[in-house]
């Protein structure tokens, strides 16, 4: 029988996160963001558009509406109690040190983790490193996890992603294709689980993503600064509010954000028995066709996607509407650059969507 070291869901949502039922607008970003949430398989979501429409914020709050995660009570690295085999060494009991099996029945809940990649951190920061006050002050080799550590099982959130460094881009792309962080320096050999949702903002002026990072995104979402005055004014009188007196503000849309965190839930109950048809499955691989997306990951992220918002919506078999709904999100980072059109990838996407599925 395990012992639970709980955390109460009500004290864990207190964060001051701004509530994600109160964002205005934005519904392509805050569908895209739920969609990861419920099948974190899909790849995560890169966010571009202008400063100041909520990328982050979106984020943060989307994470406070999710449920708190079981883990193995004093784990660094987040472990899964239920899934031993993809722990870290000392859940499995595999070298570097063991634990007692009364040690590894005990667990906890603890909130999603939201960890943010700044532009310039160090390789050792993202990964881990060396203790060097325990190296110095004791004389032993003990490891101390990094930003992929903290974030495993959460997400990985990243502002400004096309301005990140090569290097850091490299390691993302071995730890996002495998699952795994592998650190060997110092003497030191370590492997722990690094699974997280990966979501990166930025400004497409201020340069271009590179095609192995920018195809690792599941989804692809454009934000805009609101170009009418009922919508500005209504952002502006709610970030004041929240600004102002941010308790009562939480409480306010606590119910909305409950009902959201509820449908967020039953979707990834519901999710494994979502049906994909045949002819769902051609209609998507008809859509890239036209679209002339290259390789087969367009199909896989359009019908996981569409699967997810069949689970949020509550029905059990992907529908034509739902392929719609995700298409522009899962297709539009995927075109390939033709220089005679100079509409947007969002532009070209939406008019094959109406050649195929009618207006």
């Amino acid at each position: 029988m395990s012992s639970h070291s709980q955390i109460s869901p009500i004290a864990a949502s207190q964060n001051r996160s701004f509530p994600f039922s109160a964002i205005v607008g934005q519904d392509e970003m805050k569908t895209a963001l739920m969609v990861a949430a419920i099948d974190p398989t899909i790849g995560g979501v890169l966010i571009f558009g202008d400063r100041g429409t909520g990328k982050s914020t979106a984020v943060r709050a989307l994470a406070s509406l999710l449920p708190l995660m079981t883990v193995v009570a004093g784990c660094r690295f987040n472990c899964d109690p239920a899934t031993r085999t993809s722990g870290c060494a000392l859940c499995q009991n595999t070298g570097q040190g063991e634990r007692s099996r009364e040690a590894l029945a005990r667990t906890a809940f603890v909130p999603v983790p939201v960890v943010d990649l700044p532009l310039g951190a160090t390789e050792d920061r993202v990964v881990g490193a060396l203790d060097l006050e325990r190296a110095l002050t004791r004389g032993d080799k003990a490891f101390e996890p990094g930003l992929l550590a903290r974030a495993n099982r959460g997400f990985l959130y990243i502002d400004e992603v096309n301005l990140l460094e090569d290097h850091l881009v490299d390691l993302l792309l071995d730890v996002a294709g495998s699952g795994e962080n592998v650190v060997e320096r110092e003497g030191l050999s370590i492997r722990h689980p690094a699974r997280f949702v990966l979501v990166g903002s930025g400004n497409p002026e201020e340069g271009e993503l590179r095609p192995q990072l920018l195809d690792r995104f599941g989804l692809s979402v454009e934000v805009t600064t609101p170009q009418d005055v009922k919508t500005r004014v209504e952002v502006v009188r709610r970030r004041d509010a929240f600004e102002r007196e941010p308790e009562a503000f939480i409480a306010r849309w606590q119910p909305e954000d409950a009902r959201a965190s509820a449908s967020i839930a039953a979707a990834r109950e519901r999710i494994r028995g979502v049906e994909v048809s045949d002819a769902a499955l051609e209609r998507a691989a008809e859509l890239c066709i036209a679209i002339g997306t290259d390789g087969l990951r367009g199909e896989l992220t359009l019908i996981r996607a569409a699967r997810a918002v069949a689970a949020l919506d509550g029905t059990h078999a992907v529908s034509d509407d739902h392929i719609r709904r995700v298409a522009p999100s899962a297709l539009r980072h995927r075109l390939r650059r033709d220089p005679l059109d100079e509409a947007g990838s969002g532009a070209r996407v939406a008019r094959v969507i109406e050649g195929i599925f009618g207006a």
